[in-house]
């Protein structure tokens, strides 16, 4: 295998991005000022709602999952409720973030002002500019046709346009490239993540999830040694079709094309009964995986759905239900 970290650009490099791509540095300038100051109130600053860490000061205790460290077990908790239960600890050091990045040719659709590329793009920029302003490092894997650059972790402002820079670069490139050699593999996306992570942190896999079948082994075994949050890039029209005639439908992927007619009330009812048989099997199959999902669409308003996950994970870890903390405090 290839070794990446030897290929990373020297010190001096690091301001390119900031230097030659003044887009990517007015983005992130607007993300600042429209996102980032936003979820400063709503969060109250605390970013740590969106991750939980291996440290010394116990933040919380919360019932064992099947992909729980056993070592995190209190066993005095366990014996007195009879139900295992593990210590949830609050980082107290600087915690390694990780983009893991699906930037294939199906997340440039978009059936309205936004693609799923700039979604994608929106949130990787709101994470780490969270993240590295309060000393945290983050790095990031860009897949394309196959796994195309390795971004070592760092921290600063400087390191998040640089990450914003690649994934600019990476949209440039794929729309000067011919068509896309198959679908997207993501099996193979998670394994070089498994293999380029040596410490424990917190991983997000940045995807729309339209991939070779496969992956979910992967993405269990990765989320066994790390805290995997699965952000899911969806369109609105991928899961209805309106009424709009004829029209030519080309997957982005396979270069594949064909006319459907819209209009036939029958063919839009079986294209909806499939979306929904797929979004149930893949929420399932991230389920089974053992990771959080924020489901992120075109139309989402980014800071409601940040804040929305943020809750949702705050209430999931803290749920041990009255008799246990009654137990627990006795």
């Amino acid at each position: 295998m290839k070794s990446w970290w030897r290929k990373a650009p020297a010190a001096a490099n690091d301001e390119r991005p900031a230097a030659e791509a003044g887009g990517v540095e007015r983005a992130l300038r607007r993300l600042e000022w429209t996102v980032i100051r936003r979820l400063d109130g709503l969060l109250q600053g605390d970013y740590c709602t969106l991750m939980r860490g291996v440290g010394i000061d116990l933040a919380d205790l919360r019932e064992y999952q099947h992909h729980d460290d056993v070592r995190h077990i209190d066993w005095n908790v366990t014996a007195r409720l009879q139900t295992p239960h593990v210590r949830v600890f609050t980082e107290d050091r600087e915690m390694a973030a990780w983009f893991v990045l699906d930037l294939s040719r199906s997340v440039d659709f978009g059936s309205g002002l936004k693609a799923k590329r700039d979604i994608s793009a929106g949130f990787v920029g709101v994470i780490a500019r969270l993240l590295t302003r309060h000393g945290n490092r983050v790095g990031a894997l860009v897949y394309g046709n196959a796994l195309e650059a390795v971004i070592p972790p760092r921290s600063g402002r400087r390191h998040v346009l640089r990450l914003l820079y690649a994934m600019e670069h990476r949209s440039a490139k794929a729309q000067a490239a011919p068509a896309q050699t198959g679908m997207t593999r993501l099996a193979d996306l998670l394994k070089s993540a498994a293999m380029l992570m040596p410490r424990r942190s917190t991983v997000f896999v940045v995807s729309d999830f339209l991939s070779e079948p496969g992956w979910e082994h992967p993405l269990g075994q990765l989320a066994q040694r790390h805290e995997v949050i699965a952000v899911r890039l969806f369109d609105p029209l991928e899961l209805a079709l309106p009424d709009l005639g004829l029209v030519p439908l080309r997957d982005a992927e396979t270069g594949e094309q064909l006319w459907v007619d819209t209009h036939d009330a029958g063919f839009r009812r079986r294209f909806a009964r499939i979306a929904l048989e797929r979004e149930a099997t893949l929420r399932a199959a991230l389920a089974k995986a053992g990771v959080d999902a924020l489901e992120l669409s075109t139309g989402d308003d980014l800071v409601e759905a940040i804040v929305r996950f943020a809750d949702l994970r705050k209430r999931r870890v803290r749920n041990i239900g009255p008799a246990g903390a009654k137990a627990v405090a006795a």
